[in-house]
């Protein structure tokens, strides 16, 4: 691999560091979310941590097989950012990836621009394997990655430290063979970010949602229609939340919540998983707070759901499962349009090691109602 000093492309430079870059490397890397995202910063992140990365760590990561480069405007050669390889090993031509951006520089697509340049001429010069490691709650650079037609590998448990202790990973990778351009997503975003049919509206579960899914889902006939039917913690909750995002981006599942279009009010939840990615099925799962029952609500969070999964999402065949007696749930499937398919004997965990059956139902597009 023998990577140029200087690389123009998508829009961004990539160069040297330069020693007046110093109040620029440091407005980047003090930075609350640099910080918390990018292991190994000092901090607080001085002018003296700044110079020693422009003379001393920048030029050891290229002595070392890998590369530091500022990422810079084209027309000024301001530093915007910073992206490099790290980790090579030559003998599986292979290495990581990584980036910061300032502040300021941040919605702009330099992350992505500079992410591109460098997998493209990295491969370009030998490179056959590229991974990009992120938090999973750092879910702009999730975004990054899929925009750089990096694909998503799997997790990566404990894989780096912090100062509250190990934490997993997301892998991204890409290779020389892979085509150009973004990744296409199992689970793109939704139209304007929001579903509505002017009565209920469905939009991503996030963070702030805790504690009202806390209480949705912890409630008894909530659990009882669940498998296996055990509460979940307040911690369990708070976690899945703020995991929504990127479950969503790395196509393992879309989390919603159900909202009163007049009041603003949540109603309850909903969600969409594949249960088979090769043959385009995926399932579906809801539930509403009791003040919102009876109102028709579920069939309509449903009904949204099917045609965003029918449509831009591209699924072939949607099913949902329920316990035998949940005949409010079948009422709901079988407005939406869905089938009864027939009843699986034991399928689902139980308490105590007992087995509960699962009453299946299925909707193809052409049965939604």
């Amino acid at each position: 691999m023998s990577l140029r000093p200087v690389v123009e492309a998508h829009g961004v430079r990539l160069r040297p560091f330069r020693a007046e870059d110093s109040a620029d490397v440091v407005d980047g890397c003090a930075d609350p979310l640099t910080q918390r995202f990018v292991p190994g910063l000092p901090t607080p992140y001085t002018e003296t941590d700044a110079r020693w990365w422009i003379d001393v760590g920048a030029p050891a990561a290229w002595t070392g097989g890998g590369a530091a480069y500022a990422i810079a405007d084209p027309a000024t050669n301001r530093l915007l950012g910073a992206v490099g390889l790290s980790s090579p090993v030559p003998a599986r031509s292979q290495a990581g990836i990584g980036y910061w951006v300032r502040p300021a520089a941040r919605g702009r697509g330099v992350a992505t621009a500079a992410t591109r340049a460098l997998s493209e001429h990295a491969f370009a010069t030998g490179t056959a394997r590229l991974e990009l490691l992120t938090d999973p709650e750092n879910t702009p650079s999730q975004r990054v990655a899929l925009a750089a037609g990096f694909q998503y590998e799997g997790l990566r448990r404990s894989a780096t430290v912090s100062a509250t202790g190990r934490h997993d990973l997301l892998a991204w990778v890409r290779v020389a063979g892979d085509p150009p351009g973004p990744t296409a997503r199992l689970l793109p975003d939704l139209p304007g970010g929001v579903l509505t049919d002017q009565v209920v509206a469905l939009r991503p579960l996030a963070p702030d949602d805790a504690a009202l899914m806390y209480d949705l889902h912890s409630r008894p006939e909530v659990v009882a229609n669940q498998a296996p039917p055990v509460p979940p913690t307040p911690e369990a909750m708070q976690r899945r939340c703020r995991l929504a995002q990127s479950g969503w981006l790395t196509g393992e599942i879309a989390r919603l919540l159900i909202v009163d279009v007049a009041s603003g009010e949540p109603a309850g939840s909903c969600g969409l998983s594949y249960s088979d990615v090769a043959a385009g099925e995926a399932s579906v799962g809801y539930a509403l707070l009791p003040d919102w029952r009876g109102r028709g609500y579920a069939t309509r969070a449903v009904r949204l759901l099917a045609g965003w999964a029918f449509g831009p999402a591209g699924i072939a065949r949607l099913s949902a499962g329920t316990v035998p007696d949940n005949t409010a749930s079948h009422r709901v499937l079988e407005r939406v349009g869905f089938r009864r398919e027939g009843l699986q004997r034991g399928r689902l965990p139980g308490l105590a090691g007992t087995r509960l059956d699962d009453l299946t139902f299925a909707l193809l597009p052409a049965d939604l109602r």
